[in-house]
């Protein structure tokens, strides 16, 4: 596993980062590859950063674009970016602003490849008549399949690898999550509509049988859940998110895990999205700039 994946957002806490902790994964992923960056592709992300009032503020513009970028690059120890993702596209700023100063940055060698997150098809569309995009990161997911109706035969149109995040389904799909479990407030978790107390108990249910086929397999439910993705017909990688080393191991055997049609499709039954409660997100902070 060599695709190491964060934001410049993430981790927002720490001395050893910017103001307010902004950029400190980046820092910390920086100090992990110095000696051995040529080991690793690494991926991160601009466009959505906390403002003074709490709001999640998405900045596309071209300024904006070359000022993280540069941001990045320092803290990230380095002298190029892999795979550049615009987090959140500004919905101030046409795409095509964007994803031409995105461009700019491979022209100058201090980006390999562009990347979207959570695009839409037109967006998707226009980004691609601007600049090759390689990859778009949306969660995809046994019980999130949003991107399956327009985004994933869009990006097997395009020559575009779906990322997906949450591929785990934040920790449920891997069967850790039980009725008992209290999410704080201080848990992301506690938002989503597919953890609040009235959906959760019957999402879970549809864990059981998850478990219920990975047991059957000789597999845990999480090793199921990534290889189902791995067995899609499109360009496919999953980004699982761990801790501890022990989960990493683990979710790196899933790739040695081979489903047969019909199990595959068995899953996705289970799992069919009128089935499970809970849309993707609930409510966000977010604002333009």
């Amino acid at each position: 596993m060599n695709l190491l994946d964060t934001a410049d957002v993430y981790g927002a806490v720490g001395a050893a980062a910017d103001t307010n902790g902004f950029g400190h994964n980046e820092t910390l992923l920086g100090e992990a590859v110095r000696g051995r960056r040529d080991r690793a592709v690494i991926a991160t992300k601009f466009g959505a950063r906390p403002s003074d009032d709490g709001r999640v503020v998405y900045d596309g513009t071209p300024a904006y674009v070359r000022s993280a970028c540069e941001a990045s690059l320092r803290r990230l120890g380095t002298d190029h970016i892999d795979l550049y993702y615009c987090h959140r596209l500004d919905p101030g700023v046409p795409v095509e602003e964007t994803v031409g100063a995105m461009a700019e940055l491979v022209t100058e060698g201090k980006v390999t490849a562009l990347g979207l997150s959570n695009a839409g098809p037109d967006e998707l569309r226009r980004a691609a008549r601007t600049a090759p995009v390689s990859a778009l990161q949306s969660e995809y997911s046994l019980w999130e399949r949003g991107v399956e109706d327009e985004i994933l035969p869009l990006c097997r149109e395009l020559g575009i690898t779906l990322v997906p995040y949450s591929p785990l389904g934040r920790a449920a799909l891997t069967g850790r999550v039980g009725p008992g479990t209290r999410l704080d407030g201080d848990d992301f978790r506690s938002t989503l509509p597919k953890f609040s107390p009235g959906n959760l108990p019957h999402n879970l249910r549809l864990v059981d049988g998850l478990k219920r086929f990975a047991r059957e397999r000789g597999a845990t439910p999480g090793q199921v859940a990534l290889a189902w993705l791995l067995a899609q017909p499109y360009a496919v990688v999953p980004v699982p998110g761990t801790k501890r080393a022990e989960f990493l191991r683990e979710n790196a055997a899933a790739a040695d895990l081979t489903l047969e049609a019909g199990e595959v499709a068995a899953l996705g039954a289970l799992f069919a999205p009128e089935r499970v409660r809970g849309g993707q997100y609930g409510e966000l902070p977010v604002a333009g700039r």
